[in-house]
């Protein structure tokens, strides 16, 4: 296991990887709180540009969201394709319709081969990385979602844009 709390060379990351801020995220694609922190860290990073490198790790909350596994596994698949930020992005979008019809049409939308995403998904090819990103948020504390690392600390705030940009903002010394 690698030390989870640095971009790991399989992550999934948005930004550059030696940004000033690190966010590093475990999430669940079917959690309403993930979604809101979704929309503001999309803004956030337009906002702040290079200066912020998100990371998304997967922590679904199965006792709680009968999808949030088979969308990890689905975004995964997509990542086996390189679209994981499509099919992060398209399962948040969808968040309210996700159901065992979504996920292969989303893919489609996404234009990934179909026959592939549907053989990994529904083989099982990507449950350990879902498990091992599980395991690595649990070996930190992270037992909700969303969970948040940012530079390495853990941020206990709340997940909407005023929250998480204050925290940004404070990890880019005030200069962002």
């Amino acid at each position: 296991m690698s030390n989870s709390l640095t971009i790991a060379e399989d992550d999934h990351v948005r930004g550059g990887r030696n940004a000033a801020v690190t966010l590093i995220e475990y999430g669940d694609f079917q959690c309403p709180y993930c979604a809101r922190a979704h929309a503001a860290l999309t803004q956030l990073q337009r906002q702040h540009g290079d200066q912020v490198t998100l990371v998304f790790r997967h922590l679904p909350l199965t006792d709680l969201h009968p999808f949030a596994q088979p969308a990890a596994e689905a975004a995964e698949a997509a990542a086996a394709q390189g679209k994981f930020w499509d099919m992060h992005d398209a399962l948040f979008e969808n968040q309210g319709m996700l159901d065992e019809d979504t996920l292969p049409a989303l893919a489609a939308n996404l234009q990934l081969d179909v026959a592939r995403f549907t053989s990994e998904f529904e083989g099982g090819r990507h449950r350990a990385r879902v498990e091992r990103d599980v395991q690595e948020a649990h070996a930190h504390g992270a037992k909700g979602t969303p969970s948040f690392f940012i530079n390495g600390e853990r941020y206990h705030g709340d997940s909407d844009h005023a929250s998480l940009a204050a925290a940004i903002e404070q990890a880019l010394g005030g200069k962002g």
